[in-house]
């Protein structure tokens, strides 16, 4: 069978077509490519400087938190240690030397615990060094000045082989942890919080629930008094984890934050 000069022209034709427009569509392909690719760029720097500002303005929270925990432990604490101290020596009788040395044991005891006290605020001042010795033991030793108000029943679990997240991470977290916790103390009229971190190679866990008066999460997260709930839920969103809010009124509330975490050596990521 042969073919017709009108088909050889036709197929001619054809093919001149398609390796004209082969090129053309290739050439869109990659300037399609590029500009997804500057836009992925532009996107990527966008969410690395929001990330450094948010992660700023967490150093900056944790900061002011630890100047108002030893504002307050200075003036609640050492203070009254060292008064008593003041009042005790002044009360000495250098003619009773029984009660003298009494008196001056207790100030000995007096100098030693408030010694004690001032070495706990220094380590406190350390918020960094803190959580560089782990998430775990940040939480435990935050907890340990709540414990002293005697004001709440406070349980703490966390498990005992842990793959620490990241120094960035484990910052913001703990200062969530702070968060939520002063939320507790200033609003929910609780007496007994509970706190459980699990930590494993893929998710790091902190759920925290206290059986204070609860309150309508729909309705908190509306109103302004909810801009320490969005806090919690855009900062979890920013580590790509989330954070699961729960309450209802006299039933107490529970907050549960999932971050996904890689294995870690002394805060640094593995490769």
């Amino acid at each position: 069978m042969q073919i017709s000069s009108k088909e050889v022209i036709f197929l001619i034709g054809l093919t001149s077509v398609i390796f004209l427009i082969a090129p053309l569509f290739l050439i869109l392909y990659v300037l399609s490519y590029n500009r997804r690719k500057r836009k992925h760029q532009e996107d990527t720097l966008t969410m690395q400087k929001t990330f450094e500002t948010e992660l700023l303005k967490t150093q900056m929270e944790v900061q002011e938190q630890t100047l108002k925990t030893v504002a307050y432990d200075l003036h609640d604490n050492i203070g009254q240690l060292l008064s008593l101290t003041t009042i005790t020596l002044s009360s000495v009788d250098l003619n009773d030397s029984p009660g003298a040395t009494e008196k001056l044991a207790l100030v000995e005891d007096l100098t030693m615990r408030s010694i004690k006290e001032v070495k706990a605020l220094s380590r406190l001042l350390h918020g960094e060094e803190i959580v560089s010795r782990g998430l775990a033991a940040a939480i435990d030793f935050e907890l340990e000045w709540l414990r002293r108000s005697d004001k709440f029943k406070i349980n703490y679990s966390y498990n005992k082989e842990v793959i620490d997240l990241d120094a960035i991470k484990a910052t913001i977290l703990f200062r969530l942890f702070q968060e939520i916790i002063n939320n507790i103390i200033q609003h929910a009229k609780a007496t007994e919080i509970n706190i459980d971190l699990n930590q494993n190679y893929d998710l790091c866990t902190l759920q925290i629930t206290d059986n204070g008066i609860g309150f309508n999460v729909d309705e908190a997260l509306i109103r302004k008094s909810g801009m320490g709930l969005h806090n919690i839920v855009k900062r979890s969103a920013m580590l790509q984890g989330s954070a699961n809010i729960t309450s209802s009124p006299a039933k107490g509330s529970s907050i549960i934050i999932k971050i996904p975490q890689q294995p870690t050596t002394n805060g640094k990521l593995k490769n």
